[in-house]
Formats: C-alpha cells, structure tokens, sequence
C-alpha cells in the first residue's frame, strides 16, 4: 500500500488493516490503529508507520480510544520467512526480554548490528524498541487485569527497572502507572493473580471457530487438555510450559465480533501463569495455536476466486489454519497420534506442582522422550533434543523441512503437519501432487477447507 491507499483506509475506518500499519497525527501527537472511530485528520497532518514502536520511537502516544497497542499482529510476520519475518516472531515470543538483542540475532544467524539495520531499514523501529513497546502492553494488560503491586509488574512486564517501566509508560500512554489502572473498567480487575489474568485475544475479521475448536477436540490428549461445554459455547484449556515456569489457559469457542463494514473481534481467554513474567510469551503461543494474525481477507480473496474452493469459502468465511502452542510437542504427536501421546504422557509427563481439575501433567520433553524411546519417535525426540531440527518462531521453514525428511521414519504426511502446524507455514502443499498454483501462498488454508468439507481426512 501506498500513503494515499493507506489514508483512505483510515478515512473509511477500515478495520481489515488494523495491526498491517499504524498512523499518527502531528497536531495531537497521538497514534492509532486504521479503525479508529475518533474524526478523521487531515492528510497532511497524518504520518504513517509500520508498527506501533516506531510510532512511538517517534515521540507519539497510543491513543486511549482505539488501543493501537491491542491489535492483532500483522499478518505479514506469520507469513513472511525471511529475517525480518523470523525476527519479529522471535520478538513476539520474547526472546530479546530473555536473551537480548545478540540471543535474537544468534538464533537467526546474523550479528546483532545486520539485525539492527534490516529491522530498522524496514519497520522504523530496532528490536530493543519493538521489545519494549511489547512490554508496555504487557504492563497495561496486567495493571488492568490484575492486583499485582505496580513494583511487581513492573518486573513481570520485562521492565530492567521501575523507572524504566514508568517512563516507558508515560511515553506510551500519557499517564502514571496508577493513572492507568484507574482507568481500567469497573470489576475488569481481579483480586488476586491466582485467579488468574483474563484475556481478549483480538483478531481480524470473520474467525470461523467451530473447526478449530472440533480439531482441538479431536486431537485433546488426557492430562495435558480438556475441552467442556457444547459446541458453540466450549472452552478449550491446557498446561503451558514457559521460559520462567508453567501455566494454565483457558479459551472461549464464541468468538465476539465488533461492528462495521468489516468487523474483527476476540477470543475471550484467562491464562494462570507461576510467574507473570511469562505472559507475553503465554499469549503469543496461543494466537499461535489459534492462528489469530491471519489476514482472512486476503486468505478468502485468493481462495475463493477458484471454481473448486469458492462454495467452500462461501461456506466457511474466516476458516483458520490452527498452530501449536509447544512446536516440539506438536511434532512428536503428528508421529504417534492422540492415544500413544497420552500414553507419553502418562509414563513421562512432568506432574504440575498444582493440578487444576483434569490437567495435571505438562507434555514430556524431548530431551526426555529421546532416552526411552527408540525407533522414527526416538529419532525424532533426538534431533528437537540436540538441535539437529529446529522448530522455534525463529526457525527457517525449508531448513527445518530439509532436517525433518533426514530423520528416519517421518513420512512427508507427517513433515507436512509439522511445518502447516509447528511451523505456522501457510502454505504447505499435500503430498504427491502439487496443489494449483492459484492457491499460492495459502495451501495450507485451501486443504483446511477440503477437510472441513470432508473432501481429505
């Protein structure tokens, strides 16, 4: 898009772009997401920014009526696989909060001043900016969601310092700490962390979640998740385990929808974390499994302009391409399937220190797996365990693919489930024959359909 596409985009409040960029105004010094519904500025007065941290590297503050801060994520980074794509995944899982700028830029397999410049070059914005204005959103969630003292969630948020974390958040929202939890709804905030953080994970667009809910379902493997309620109303939960400690989330089928020409809308979630410090990484893994930074637009736009595909997307607009919340896990049960991963579990899961209801393990790792397994499993345990294959956010796709069919017993039904899956590749041919072309760069959406249609199993 160019400025001018991206003005008209704003003026017709458009909220399909939402999280795709961001615009500021120079006469309020405020920024916003496309969707805004405050009156439209002038032209000349609007300057336009790919994320919110250059928006706020440049000196303007989120505005308090539309959220910018609480947009889905672009679309862009899941699909791209290039280091700027890689790069803002890894960012996104909080890998400069725990590494720093050089842990990011070994895991992509540059130096830290290539990944300055590219991320700069590109988005306006480095990586210690983009991790901060992540932490920001972070602090605002949990002042407002939680009755953590202001000293502590300063730290859970990623912050070095409480004086850092109160600059960033007068720079960012215009206000206190204090100020910004006042501002929180009435009954929005809970008594104590225990009861865990509730959650709007916004999305774009329609979000058909029916599928996604009845392949959880399916796939639920006893001790680690449950699924309750009837369809349409169900709540999907299941143990994380996180950089810090461990943690519990819970997830809402109904999908709530805005207003509008074109409307988006959020899962409601709560996530019980052992250490808050894991939030951010807890909440992207989820948008992860649930594939909330699709651009359904373009993914709808493309498939339904072919002949075979067109009644099935008619059928099911905003159709989404579920991924994993623990990529290792997600291979290892595409090898053995539902009942041999809960016999996994059973014999190797690592029991929670407390267990809530029916999850009681977390899924057992694959350092774990490899020393009592053998055969296409202990191969497989002992290429994640040892590095050989790499799943991360930050993994390249056709590296990772190269190092799956290396492994001895993985069939290419298995790798393609891996990588549409653990990989979040949104565009994985079936195998044996390829895919049309006109389905380019979204197969593994097209083949979603398919299977939601009962054309493939």
């Amino acid at each position: 898009m160019d400025e001018d596409s991206r003005y008209e985009a704003v003026r017709s409040r458009d909220a399909r772009f939402d999280g795709a960029f961001f615009f500021a105004v120079r006469t309020t010094g405020i920024y916003c997401r496309p969707s805004c519904p405050a009156v439209t500025p002038k032209r000349p007065h609007v300057r336009f920014f790919a994320t919110a941290a250059a928006a706020q590297g440049s000196g303007f503050r989120a505005c308090r009526r539309c959220r910018p801060d609480a947009v889905p994520g672009s679309a862009e980074w899941n699909v791209r696989a290039d280091a700027v794509g890689r790069a803002m995944r890894l960012i996104a899982d909080g890998v400069v909060d725990r590494e720093g700028v050089a842990g990011l830029a070994a895991r992509l397999g540059y130096s830290a001043r290539q990944v300055q410049r590219q991320l700069t070059g590109e988005l306006g914005a480095g990586p210690v900016a983009l991790a901060r204005a992540q932490r920001a959103h972070a602090a605002r969630v949990l002042l407002q969601t939680t009755g953590l003292p202001v000293t502590e969630i300063a730290f859970a948020s990623g912050f070095a310092s409480v004086r850092q974390f109160n600059d960033t958040v007068r720079a960012v929202y215009a206000t206190t700490p204090s100020g910004l939890r006042a501002a929180a709804p009435r009954g929005g905030r809970t008594a104590a962390p225990s009861a865990g953080i509730p959650l709007r994970l916004a999305h774009r667009g329609p979000y058909r979640a029916g599928p996604v809910f009845d392949l959880l379902e399916r796939e639920a493997v006893p001790g680690v998740e449950d699924m309750s309620g009837t369809p349409g109303t169900r709540t999907y939960r299941r143990t994380l385990r996180l950089p810090y400690g461990t943690g519990i989330a819970a997830v809402g089928e109904r999908a709530h929808t805005g207003t509008g020409a074109h409307p988006g809308g959020w899962l409601d979630a709560r996530v019980h974390l052992t250490d808050p410090r894991d939030l951010t990484t807890a909440v992207h893994r989820l948008r992860r499994l649930f594939d909330l930074d699709a651009d359904p637009y373009a993914v709808d736009g493309r498939l339904g302009a072919d002949p075979r595909l067109a009644p099935l997307v008619a059928a099911r607009p905003g159709l989404r391409s579920p991924g994993a919340t623990d990529p290792d896990e997600l291979a290892v049960r595409a090898l053995v399937g539902p009942a041999d991963a809960a016999e996994l579990v059973r014999r190797h899961g690592k029991m929670l220190d407390a267990p809530c209801g029916s999850l009681t393990h977390l899924f057992p790792e694959p350092a774990v797996l490899a020393g009592a397994t053998d055969g296409a499993l202990g191969a497989l345990t002992a290429a994640l365990a040892d590095g050989t294959v790499r799943l991360d956010p930050g993994a390249d796709r056709d590296t990772a693919g190269d190092a799956l069919a290396a492994v001895p017993g993985l069939d290419e039904r298995t790798i393609a489930v891996i990588r549409t899956r653990a990989l979040g590749d949104p565009d994985v041919a079936p195998p044996g024959p390829d895919a049309p072309d006109s389905w380019r760069p979204w197969r593994s959406y097209a083949l979603n359909h398919l299977r939601a249609a009962g054309e493939l199993e």
